[in-house]
């Protein structure tokens, strides 16, 4: 989908790019970790998992269109991964993070997405440059998630048109 947006100079035409993924909690999440966060379609967790925040995710990155892999992969690519979790018990939470592209993004990982607040990449980092980690989730959508509510993770890309 097209967006466009005005400047005070120049009209400025944008592109945006948009992927959807489900996975739910578990027991065991502690969303500790101070520089990553990470939703994997693994059906497990243990407590040494940190970052990560949901399991048995629906897709993985390696399942990605590929016109959302190659925006992403632009130097001036702004992501933001917007992760939303709903419980019966405590309503409806919803975190926006705010990152980065980078050409080293591969998005080949078959097992988890992974959010970075730095600029280290490998097969399984969706955004680098990320203005926030597990440890810097709102503790109530912790709490949810930790009694197997369901996760909703939308990344969406925005890029400068060509």
């Amino acid at each position: 989908m097209s967006i466009e947006s005005e400047n005070k100079n120049h009209s400025t035409e944008t592109k945006e790019f948009s992927e959807v993924i489900h996975a739910q909690g578990h027991t065991n999440v502690s969303a500790r970790h101070a520089s990553t966060l990470e939703v994997t379609s693994d059906d497990w967790l243990t407590p040494a998992g940190d970052c990560i925040l949901a399991i048995d995710a629906d897709r993985v990155p390696s399942d990605f269109d590929t016109e959302f892999i190659q925006a992403c992969q632009s130097p001036s690519a702004i992501i933001t991964a917007t992760i939303t979790v709903e419980s019966e018990a405590v309503g409806t939470h919803t975190e926006k993070i705010t990152g980065s592209g980078s050409p080293q993004l591969s998005f080949d990982n078959n097992r988890s997405h992974v959010a970075r607040t730095s600029t280290y990449t490998d097969d399984r980092t969706v955004l680098v440059d990320g203005d926030t980690a597990a440890a810097d989730i709102d503790r109530d959508m912790i709490d949810a998630l930790t009694t197997g509510a369901k996760l909703t993770l939308e990344l969406s890309v925005t890029i400068q048109a060509d």
